[in-house]
């Protein structure tokens, strides 16, 4: 899979974020956007990601079009249903997009140190909590692009740790973009987009 962007400009109100932004995005690599606040790191990531309509330019896939089924995210913008319990999450979620190796609901939680929080209520999660769980439904879902939105918020350093073994044991054979201005969490990744310098 291949993601090209085609003069792509995005503005809000009268100010322009980014112009005529010219970038392909291959399968199997790693890239990272990074960028001074406010350069639109997060809105380009939408963008890609087809959440966010672009004023300008286009964005093209292999196939011709974006398939939201091909895609996982993790973003802080993102919220997960805290009335659900983490099991009753994660199975809701299995129902959109499916899970690699058929790995169950509890090998899932485990995976992410998570296993004695099956039966709690998403609301009683500490904000580090949340983001392992973030972290799982993305990096276990069987999606060939991985979209990483500040991925290590809310992590201590074990849960760095943790981020860093889901990227070495399930990057394999997909597209990764991360934004992030933390090279903690991109230190990986083959290519790298500064918006500061568009």
């Amino acid at each position: 899979m291949t993601i090209a962007l085609k003069n792509i400009g995005k503005k809000f109100n009268k100010d322009w974020i980014f112009r005529n932004l010219n970038y392909e995005f291959t399968f199997s690599n790693s890239y990272a956007i990074t960028g001074a606040n406010g350069s639109g790191k997060s809105t380009l990531l939408q963008i890609i990601s087809g959440f966010v309509i672009p004023t300008e330019g286009e964005v093209v896939t292999t196939n011709g079009e974006q398939n939201i089924n091909e895609f996982s995210i993790v973003a802080p913008y993102l919220e997960l249903i805290e009335e659900m319990t983490a099991t009753e999450f994660l199975h809701f979620h299995q129902q959109f997009k499916p899970y690699i190796n058929q790995l169950s609901i509890q090998e899932i939680l485990s995976l992410v140190q998570l296993p004695n929080a099956a039966n709690k209520q998403i609301r009683y999660f500490s904000s580090g909590m949340k983001q392992r769980l973030k972290l799982a439904q993305a990096f276990i879902s069987d999606t060939s692009v991985l979209f990483l939105d500040e991925p290590c918020s809310n992590l201590d350093k074990q849960g760095i740790s943790l981020y860093h073994q889901l990227i070495q044991n399930y990057s394999l054979n997909r597209l990764i973009i991360i934004c992030s201005n933390d090279e903690v969490e991109y230190s990986f990744c083959k290519e790298r987009i500064d918006l500061s310098k568009s």
